[in-house]
């Protein structure tokens, strides 16, 4: 079996990194590697991935990796979480397992009643929208269709047919856990653990719900409205707060990321937030000079060409870029000027041209001292 590979490797984390560091690492990694992108999706890189952050970002688990490695997880089907001690050595005439003693001072393989018990908040969720160029520029709102889970009407999320098939425990009480006595090199050890009959709820259903078959949910299309924020970029996400996976044990949902995918404009192109626009400029206009309106993002607004712009000119208008998300200080735009001459002129147009170069020739062009200092 091949070695695996150092999680916080696989992130690209220090082993000091914040939850915070493991969360932003992980997004980022997950977004070039899914599957579903075409162009760096990689299935295997994913996995891992995930397997990585699933444990670095759990502190019960990233204690015993730091502690032990992948010695941690490699017992019992190499499932994280599982007891690496796991399993009796003989000490004289009694069997004593060293998992114990280790489960019982880190929660072990042995599911924990403290980690299971109680509601857990809803993992985040994320969704990539594809939006056109001027409504992140302007900002509108868009119609999102999901699929999510929703509390059963009927039982309001208990997942009993009624009230009364509710009821208390009988196996732990009530309290979620029961207690357990192990002997170990230091004596007898009393460690909690979920009760394996309400899985730490402390409730039982004696006949489930009918709607949504005792799961206390269901799973419903829907189709919420996103405010698309003017300025956003293409990559920045807008957080929707309890529309991502369903809480465990009454636990809050996840939130839900929605992932901006701008699509390119015909003209304009953005660069922060600046905009660039390529301008077509008649060549007899170049020449002398002329006032015209540019469009921008916002409408159009005159300017002014002087006379003698060259090609591949760039003219700056302040103020005319995107607005910024957090100062609203807008960028500017920036007029990439195209001239374009004329190839289909007539015989009177290109004689008046040619009396109007004569008229120019002098020692004193440019072009004329360039060519001059090739003939020394």
């Amino acid at each position: 079996m091949a070695e695996k590979r150092d999680l916080y490797e696989t992130l690209g984390v220090a082993k000091t990194a914040s939850k915070d560091e493991i969360k932003s690492a992980y997004r980022k990694l997950a977004k070039t590697y899914h599957p579903d992108n075409k162009t760096t999706g990689n299935e295997t890189k994913f996995k891992e991935v995930q397997e990585a952050y699933d444990i670095l970002y759990d502190d019960q688990k990233r204690s015993a990796y730091d502690q032990f490695g992948w010695a941690a997880f490699e017992q019992g089907g190499g499932q994280p979480g599982a007891n690496p001690f796991e399993g009796g050595f003989g000490f004289g005439s009694g069997d004593v397992d060293l998992g114990d003693i280790f489960s019982s001072f880190f929660g072990g393989g042995r599911r924990s009643a403290r980690t299971n018990m109680g509601p857990r908040r809803g993992n985040d969720s994320i969704v990539r929208v594809k939006v056109n160029f001027m409504d992140t520029i302007l900002g509108r709102d868009i119609d999102l269709p999901l699929t999510v889970d929703e509390t059963c009407s009927h039982c309001h999320g208990t997942g009993a047919r009624t009230a009364t098939d509710i009821q208390t425990c009988p196996t732990c009480a009530g309290r979620g856990y029961i207690k357990t006595t192990r002997r170990s090199l230091f004596g007898v050890i009393e460690q909690q653990e979920v009760c394996p009959r309400c899985d730490g709820r402390g409730k039982i259903v004696i006949n489930a719900c009918q709607k949504c078959n005792g799961q206390g949910f269901n799973r419903v299309k829907k189709t919420i409205k996103v405010h698309i924020i003017p300025g956003i970029n293409n990559g920045q996400q807008i957080r929707v707060q309890g529309m991502g996976e369903r809480g465990i044990n009454g636990g809050d949902n996840g939130d839900l990321f929605v992932e901006i995918n701008v699509k390119p404009h015909d003209y304009f192109k953005r660069e922060g937030n600046d905009i660039h626009l390529d301008y077509p400029l008649d060549f007899f206009d170049a020449i002398l000079g002329v006032k015209v309106n540019i469009p921008t993002v916002y409408g159009e607004v005159p300017l002014d060409i002087p006379s003698g712009t060259q090609p591949g000119q760039v003219m700056r208008m302040r103020g005319h870029g995107v607005k910024d998300l957090r100062t609203g200080r807008p960028g500017d735009q920036y007029i990439h000027l195209d001239i374009k001459l004329p190839n289909n002129l007539n015989k009177q147009q290109k004689e008046l041209l040619t009396k109007y170069r004569d008229s120019v020739k002098n020692d004193d062009t440019f072009i004329a001292k360039f060519n001059k200092a090739f003939k020394k």
